[in-house]
């Protein structure tokens, strides 16, 4: 059976007894892309989570603390070699390293998430052969399970807003909305790599030059507005330009480029979209090239 495929049960046109036969058709549209799956199937969601979170850290010796010790040290790293030696600012009035650990929040939670949701495909694939369930499930789960690294990681940063002074902003109620951006858009890019790199298997290798080349053209270790209109506006087609800087304006308070978080969000919404439809049409032939 097609795993892109739905059963529904029809009585037979044939006597004795009128034993239903199974029919099996092709999902079409909207419904076909198993988006009521993920919650009929939420436990196995769960569970695929619980699993990514684990294996991430299975025997290692500091454990769930390097999810600490990732961005804090990256932090340190931007602050060392731009900041001080290449002399790359910060926005006026913000000390550099809460101005670039701000970035990192939603940067480090993307970098993880996509690198488990674009090769979650392979790592599952015993499961896939063996067992029926919406495969869009396995991405998601790994786009996910970068949340919880992402959890500790937002705990030091409140420590840091402490140790340099800094008071949240009232916009600090809208950071669950940018989240929700950055969770979408590693869904979106998720989907795409996963279901290329079950047919094209040195995707998994491309994955980490893209998410290094995507760090730099993105402002992480830089503000945007070094750049001038229109090219900030413009730069708003990387669509984590607008979660970094939704991230720096409910949390630090600098001028929200508004335009060009939009355009983000646009680009968002489309990655996600094609990424789901892209998904459904090749996710029949999953289990048979897997």
């Amino acid at each position: 059976m097609s795993i892109a495929e739905t059963q529904r049960r029809q009585p037979a046109e044939l006597g004795g007894g009128g034993r239903p036969a199974l029919v099996i058709q092709p999902r079409r549209g909207w419904a076909g892309l198993g988006l009521s799956g993920l919650w009929e199937f939420r436990e196995l969601l769960y569970f695929l989570v619980w699993r990514d979170v684990k294996v991430r850290y299975k025997q290692t010796a500091l454990g769930a603390l390097w999810a600490i010790i990732q961005p804090v040290l990256t932090m340190v790293v931007f602050n060392v070699f731009f900041h001080r030696l290449a002399n790359v600012p910060s926005e006026p009035g913000i000390p550099y390293p809460i101005f670039a650990y701000a970035g990192l929040l939603p940067w480090q939670y993307f970098s993880t998430a996509l690198a488990t949701s674009s090769t979650s495909l392979l790592n599952s694939a015993a499961l896939i052969r063996k067992v029926y369930f919406p495969r869009v499930t396995v991405p998601v789960a790994g786009a996910l399970a970068g949340l919880v690294d992402f959890a500790f990681a937002f705990l030091v940063y409140l420590g840091l807003m402490v140790w340099y002074r800094v008071s949240p902003t009232p916009a600090a109620l809208l950071l669950p909305l940018f989240l929700l951006l950055a969770v979408a858009t590693v869904i979106g890019v998720g989907l795409w790599l996963s279901a290329l790199s079950v047919q094209y298997r040195d995707v998994r290798y491309v994955v980490p030059f893209l998410v290094q080349f995507w760090l730099f053209a993105t402002p992480v270790v830089y503000p945007s507005s070094l750049l001038g209109d229109p090219w900030r506006t413009l730069y708003g087609l990387n669509p984590m330009v607008g979660v970094v800087e939704g991230f720096r304006w409910a949390l630090l308070g600098t001028d929200p480029p508004r335009a060009t978080i939009a355009l983000s969000a646009g680009v968002t919404l489309a990655v996600l979209v094609s990424g789901l439809l892209f998904f459904q049409r090749v996710e029949r032939k999953f289990a048979d090239v897997i």
